[in-house]
Formats: C-alpha cells, sequence, structure tokens
C-alpha cells in the first residue's frame, strides 16, 4: 500500500512517460499488466499508482522500493527489461528516484 510520509524507509520512483494519444491506454495497459505479473513479485516492491494524464499524451506511474538496491536489482531483471523494452517503443519516459522531503 502507498503511503506518503516523510521519513519512510522507501524510495520512489516517479516515471513520467510521454506516448501518442491514441496509445495512451496501450502504455497503461502495459504498466499495468508489467506490475501484476512481474514487478509484484520482485523483493524490495512496496507499492506501484498509474496514472493518465488528462491531455491523453503522458501517463505517469509513481512506485515505491524499500530499498534503492532493491530497485536497481529490478532494473536487472530480464522479464523486466522486456516490459521496459516494450515500453520504449511506443513510449518516451523520464524516471527518477526520489525521498519524500515534505506532506501537506
Amino acid at each position: 500500500m502507498t503511503k506518503i510520509e516523510a521519513g519512510q524507509p522507501v524510495v520512489t520512483l516517479i516515471n513520467v512517460f510521454t506516448v501518442p494519444a491514441p496509445r495512451q491506454q496501450e502504455l497503461i495497459d502495459l504498466l499495468v499488466q508489467a506490475t501484476e505479473d512481474v514487478m509484484r513479485a520482485r523483493p524490495g516492491f512496496v507499492s506501484a499508482n498509474i496514472h493518465r494524464g488528462l491531455d491523453g499524451t503522458k501517463v505517469a506511474n509513481y512506485a515505491q522500493w524499500r530499498t534503492r538496491a532493491d530497485f536497481e536489482a529490478m532494473l536487472q531483471d530480464p522479464r523486466c527489461q522486456e516490459h521496459m523494452a516494450a515500453a520504449s517503443a511506443i513510449a518516451g519516459f523520464e524516471p527518477a528516484l526520489y525521498e519524500v522531503a515534505s506532506v501537506h
């Protein structure tokens, strides 16, 4: 379960995808499937939330991992790489890791 609170022992991935509007739902389906089939079973996975941009060209993934090492290990998993390659075939993306600094 996602818990947004400063000081939590997690790292947060915020990944913003830019996708042609006709393919937005296709990308969402791909990200949901990857989360269900692969990411949820990875050690250190906490949660993932997929957001649809109202302009039709953006999709954001807000995901939490227990540690940066868990996140980086996921990146090395061939099954994860397969899903990331499929996403990159239809969208550009800008992933970055964060920690919660403040909640209001």
